[in-house]
């Protein structure tokens, strides 16, 4: 009989792709697996080490960072069409671009927490000079090279991103492939071509990208492509997969250009293009060995960018917000007071207060992380998806107290910048609707579950063994979810079993409250997928 369930399950699961099985396996497991599992290990958040900036990173702050922001107009900047060619010379010449590259390369080298400083600091003061500096220290051509280049690319590569004689750009997005950045339809043939006047194997690749930062001014371009060899030179096998590679500006048929214009913010973003592009294998990231690795290679990376830049532009809005709307609260009067007196506007002025405080101690918490070696996709991605809407909320509720001055752009204008620039936050490194829908509960279910994945891999097993070890991991879930479902019933209504280990009185209510919710979340979730299946990916009003 279970062994009939096994194969019922096979036929009614729809099977995972490669891309889907990448990004499933994508990233490390942290602290949020014992959330997901009904069980929240708080002893392993208090005995994480607290984030500083090193001297070195601290005397950046106090050099560099702060002369940009005493260079950047902002107010200027959105009335014009470019970045001042003198700021992008300063972002070279100091390094801004490498954050993390490794010194050995000329780079800084810093922790995930002074990048997540440095660019919050400097979106504060402009959101287009803070993309310009988080795109390359994101998920892009240098942290590609730096864990899939081979010894040459790095040596060569590493050193012109680290001191700004380079200026990378990364492009994946395509007009028919956005969030199912899988599906992008450009491709690339294994083939024999001419390269610096010799015959070599290389591949002829066809690509139309869009909303790519920093195309316009970038000297080099990261691209990814689907890879297929008709004559089968490599092999017998026709599709081979997403392949990244690395093309100069200056190779022949690389077309840069088309600026878009997203939301007046003045960073730069646009097109490329190519059309049947001869490239050698030595432009493939890592070289030939990486061909068909690309989306492994993307999905790997992705987690600790999207834990930094982005969130880093949240809590940069709301703290921009939060001050400024403080102050004008103090000296704006109606009716014969300060508008701050009024307790309409001290709600919102309490709402922002908190969030903007989760805010920070959110990006405080995900770097530490971060900094301790764990790319934690599933964190990373509730990092971005939270910290970006609610630095949304802030802003709305700091728009709401302001009024007029908020709608008035200006120099003295300290919301409309990062009110135009929130949508592009909400939007890249993966939609919002995606994040919160898909990848949350989707890959943190699958990941952080004991038994969920081993339980996938053989309902879609064609091994002899599969069903005996289906039967064994079955029984495992089955006690699981009963456990689960008990220990949600006792914490649910016997308050007196929710437990709480913190010192802080303060603290423990919220503790034991994180206890119950957990315990809650964990039966209910192996439900759903024991009712639904495969189909609980489409019942985003269920699970998000």
């Amino acid at each position: 009989v279970i062994m009939s369930i096994r194969t019922s399950l096979k036929k009614v699961l729809p099977p995972i792709s490669i891309t889907e099985q990448e990004a499933l396996d994508a990233g490390d497991v942290w602290i949020e697996s014992s959330i997901y599992q009904g069980k929240p290990d708080m002893q392993a958040l208090r005995d994480i080490p607290q984030a500083k900036l090193s001297a070195e990173e601290q005397a950046f702050m106090d050099g560099p960072v702060t002369e940009l922001l005493n260079m950047i107009d902002d107010f200027e900047l959105g009335n014009g069409k470019h970045i001042p060619q003198d700021v992008l010379d300063f972002l070279g010449k100091n390094r801004f671009f490498s954050m993390i590259i490794p010194k050995k390369f000329g780079g800084l080298e810093f922790s995930p927490y002074a990048n997540s400083t440095i660019v919050a600091t400097i979106a504060a003061k402009s959101g287009a000079i803070a993309v310009t500096v988080m795109v390359p220290n994101s998920l892009g051509p240098g942290e590609l090279l730096m864990h899939y280049g081979t010894t040459e690319q790095q040596d060569y590569w590493l050193p012109r991103l680290a001191d700004g004689r380079d200026i990378p750009c990364f492009a994946l997005t395509s007009p028919e492939a956005g969030s199912d950045a899988g599906a992008i339809p450009d491709a690339a043939i294994v083939t024999k071509g001419e390269f610096n006047g010799e015959e070599v194997l290389g591949l002829r690749v066809s690509w139309d990208k869009r909303y790519i930062t920093l195309a316009p001014i970038a000297t080099v371009l990261g691209l990814a492509f689907k890879v297929f060899d008709p004559d089968q030179l490599l092999g017998d096998k026709l599709e081979l997969g997403i392949t990244c590679a690395l093309l100069p500006k200056s190779h022949p048929g690389v077309e840069l250009g088309n600026r878009h214009d997203p939301m007046g913010v003045r960073f730069y973003n646009g097109t490329t293009r190519g059309q049947d592009v001869f490239i050698p294998m030595d432009f493939i990231i890592g070289g030939q060995k990486n061909i068909g690795r690309g989306w492994q290679m993307l999905v790997s990376c992705l987690g600790a960018g999207r834990g930094i830049s982005l969130p880093a532009m949240g809590v940069a809005t709301a703290q921009s917000a939060f001050k400024g709307t403080v102050e004008y609260s103090f000296v704006r009067e109606q009716f014969g007071l300060p508008i701050g007196r009024f307790e309409g506007i001290q709600e919102k002025m309490a709402d922002i207060a908190g969030k903007t405080f989760l805010l920070e101690a959110m990006r405080v918490l995900t770097t530490e992380g971060l900094g301790l070696g764990v790319k934690p996709s599933v964190v990373t991605a509730i990092a971005k998806y939270h910290m970006t809407e609610l630095g949304r909320d802030v802003m709305n509720s700091a728009m709401d107290i302001q009024a007029g001055k908020a709608i008035q752009r200006g120099p003295q204008n300290t919301l409309a910048g990062g009110y135009a620039a929130l949508p592009i936050a909400i939007t890249v490194e993966g939609a919002n609707i995606l994040t919160r829908n898909l990848m949350i509960f989707g890959q943190g279910a699958m990941r952080c579950h004991p038994y969920l994945k081993d339980m996938v891999d053989l309902i879609h097993s064609n091994e002899s063994s599969a069903d005996a070890e289906f039967n064994k991991v079955l029984r495992k879930t089955v006690g699981f979810s009963v456990k689960n479902a008990f220990r949600s019933l006792g914490k649910g209504y016997l308050p007196f079993l929710r437990e709480s280990e913190s010192a802080l009185p303060e603290v423990r209510k919220y503790e034991k409250r994180v206890n119950s919710i957990s315990a809650k979340l964990a039966p209910l979730a192996d439900l759903s997928l024991a009712v639904l299946g495969g189909d609980l990916k489409k019942a985003e009003l269920l699970s998000a």
